[in-house]
């Protein structure tokens, strides 16, 4: 006869059997304990507002777990002054939720705590929080202000993408970079104010801004990656960076009121179709690092009458200024050496 060995088996089971027991009852909340803190894992009530208890049993309440309040029908929270950590989809989807007051200890939110709370308008982050997740606001497309503290050194992808009633953003010096869509889509967007210190504007960090009307690059960025601004139909101006290295593809693409754009010398690269579509361009001013004119960086740009191509550049790339039709005259340099296809077609 086979004969098993079952005491790691039973001890599994005494292990999730003690897990279970953890979770226990107070209230609307369910919660569990760890070393005498308390973290509230989920919420039985009917919805409303909302008073998370700050002590239970005796223990202080540090922590709000993942998905504890997701999808309720709950109106407003406040969240007590002992927690320190607000867990991944910790709110998600509460779609009735107008108001959340988070309390003075909080020092993380996490992925997604707030996605899809789209009757939310506003939120009080207090100094002291260092670190907003991914996608922690998106889609809050009714908040309509927000205040991120200089405690915060990081704001993850996507973070406040879809919120398309914000109207104003004041980034704080904290931040190096503003990443990968942050601000993607905030279709009612129209200032944002980027400190000294940021050093690179992310994948379409404001693409689809729609309202936004102008921006001033500070001298600490040396990189606008691909889309950054892409479809912002409203900039009609931009300051671009005296130290910037690097502009992305379609980093300005479509910005159909941009009317002018000089190009600082310390740019070395631009990336094909970075304004491609700005029907609105009259004027441009190439940096002397630029050595390829990418391609269709200047396609479709109909309102662009004149241009002046640095010493420095090589080539000019296919379409690159594929139907500008309003461009009278172009003085190519000596330093050219390749005009590739379509470069002035129509």
């Amino acid at each position: 006869m086979r004969r098993f060995k079952t005491t790691g088996f039973i001890g599994l089971l005494l292990l999730l059997a003690g897990g279970f027991a953890e979770a226990q009852q107070y209230g609307d909340f369910t919660y569990s304990v760890d070393e005498g803190e308390v973290t509230i894992t989920g919420y039985t009530g009917a919805g409303g507002a909302v008073e998370i208890p700050a002590v239970i049993d005796g223990m202080p309440t540090t922590a709000i777990g993942p998905s504890a309040f997701s999808w309720t029908s709950i109106t407003s929270v406040t969240i007590p002054d002992r927690v320190a950590s607000i867990g991944a989809e910790a709110f998600r989807g509460c779609s009735m939720l107008q108001s959340v007051t988070i309390g003075e200890s909080v020092t993380s939110i996490g992925d997604e705590a707030f996605a899809l709370c789209s009757s939310l308008t506003s939120v009080t982050i207090p100094d002291g929080v260092i670190s907003i997740g991914e996608r922690t606001f998106y889609q809050c497309r009714n908040l309509r202000s927000f205040a991120i503290p200089d405690s915060v050194t990081s704001i993850g992808n996507y973070a406040f993408s879809g919120c398309a009633s914000l109207e104003s953003v004041t980034i704080p010096s904290s931040l190096t970079s503003i990443r990968e869509g942050v601000f993607g889509n905030c279709t009612g967007l129209r200032s944002v104010t980027i400190p000294d210190g940021v050093v690179n504007i992310g994948k379409g960090a404001f693409g689809g801004c729609h309202s936004l009307e102008s921006v001033t690059i500070p001298d600490s960025v040396n990189n606008i990656a691909n889309g950054a601004f892409q479809g912002c139909v409203g900039l009609t101006s931009v300051t671009l960076s005296n130290s910037l290295l690097s502009i992305g593809e379609f980093a300005f693409t479509a910005c159909t009121s941009l009317t002018s754009v000089a190009i600082p010398d310390s740019v070395t690269g631009i990336g094909s179709y970075a304004f491609s579509g700005c029907s609105s361009l009259e004027s441009v001013t190439i940096g002397n690092s630029i050595r390829n004119i990418g391609i269709a960086v200047f396609r479709g740009c109909t309102s662009l009458t004149r241009v002046t191509i640095p010493g420095s550049v090589i080539t000019i790339s296919e379409d690159a200024f594929q139907s500008c039709t309003s461009l009278t005259s172009v003085i190519i340099p000596d330093s050219v050496t390749s005009i590739r296809e379509r470069a002035f077609s129509e």
